[in-house]
């Protein structure tokens, strides 16, 4: 494989992963989420989404294929589990509980459902296993290396920018936004669920 091979192959990984984890679609979401903090703290829940996700997705290509054949996981079961994590979410935030439950649950959204399963979903993290098995030399591992964190840095920014919004929306577009982003969570999760259930079926 020859420099533009590689090249060819990181953007290949990085096109594939930004419109699986698609930071665009996940921005009223997270808005969302965020609409009562600071912006100091929405900052600062970008980030960290942001770097869940990168290190969810770093740990799954060094060890994903061992992790999932060690605890006998399937992909199926890992998209039925994040369906099931993010129906739950959705439902709180549609009632409004998201925002009265515990200090301690709305400082970790940057983790759940943020950086995972919402960013680093079962998607995102099966097509890394793919590309890293896909990946025969030095050149096209740093190529996917670039690409990962490429992706999750530019999730940061768009995340990071789009808390301008909240300043601008005040509390009842904060409200609206909150109730759009249950409804979105709601119909990622069935849809997850849904592909679950099939590739269950087939097998």
């Amino acid at each position: 494989m020859n420099s533009l091979d590689a090249v060819t192959f990181a953007t290949q990984a990085f096109v594939t992963l930004f419109v699986i984890m698609d930071p665009p679609g996940a921005t009223p979401i997270f808005l969302g989420l965020v609409g009562d903090k600071t912006p100091r703290e929405r900052v600062r829940l970008a980030w960290q989404a942001a770097g869940v996700s990168l290190f969810v997705i770093a740990t799954f290509a060094l060890f994903g294929q061992l992790i999932l054949e060690y605890m006998k996981i399937s992909i199926e079961a890992l998209q039925a589990a994040g369906g099931l994590l993010l129906l739950l979410i959705s439902l709180q935030l549609l009632t409004g509980k998201i925002n009265a439950g515990s200090e301690h649950k709305s400082n970790n959204i940057g983790m759940v459902p943020l950086g995972t399963p919402l960013l680093a979903g079962p998607g995102a993290i099966v097509t890394t296993i793919i590309y890293v098995q896909r990946a025969d030399t030095g050149a096209q591992i740093f190529g996917l290396i670039v690409a990962i964190v490429a992706v999750h840095l530019i999730i940061g920014i768009v995340l990071m920018a789009s808390t301008k919004i909240v300043g601008v929306i005040k509390d009842s577009g904060v409200t609206l936004l909150a109730s759009i982003a249950g409804l979105l969570l709601a119909a990622i999760a069935v849809q997850m669920l849904a592909n679950a259930v099939l590739a269950f079926a087939k097998q």
